[in-house]
């Protein structure tokens, strides 16, 4: 069981994993070892998985998003193996989902023009047989969901 101290911990950390110890302990009234110890144990618990850093698009080369809408007519466990090893494989697929609804999936991907989307698009098809793509361009990012509520942890 999480308290307040330690949601404001996550949200702090998920904002900026590189803040001090020092700065979060001040800023949660506890002593640095105390916040440390806690961090600890958020991370031994499972609350927080990794650290990363978040790059820049523009300057990485990578600005235009693509989402792709795949339909197929597989479902077999072997067949969901191999996509999933194909989009896990291609490092311009940030993200895979699998959907309910008129499409099974949807990819985000990042690309350094629009034009490059073909280039992903045949390295996927010559891994795993698909039925229907559909892909639509990002023409403004209006919220990048980089965090996550932390008032529902427990």
């Amino acid at each position: 069981m999480i308290d307040e101290r330690d949601r404001k911990i996550l949200d702090m950390l998920q904002r900026d994993a590189g803040v001090g110890v020092a700065d979060i302990a001040d800023r949660v009234s506890l002593s640095v070892s105390a916040c440390s110890r806690r961090i600890q144990k958020l991370e031994e618990q499972g609350y927080i998985t990794r650290r990363i850093v978040v790059l820049d698009r523009e300057k990485t080369g990578v600005p235009t998003t693509v989402y792709a809408l795949i339909k197929t007519a597989h479902h077999a466990d072997e067949w969901i193996e191999e996509f999933r090893r194909a989009v896990s494989d291609i490092s311009e697929i940030v993200e895979a989902h699998r959907l309910t609804g008129h499409y099974d999936y949807i990819l985000k991907i990042v690309l350094p023009r629009v034009e490059h989307y073909d280039v992903v698009y045949r390295r996927l098809v010559k891994r795993v047989e698909l039925f229907d793509v559909s892909a639509s361009i990002s023409m403004e990012t209006l919220k990048n969901g980089l965090t996550i509520p932390v008032d529902y942890a427990i």
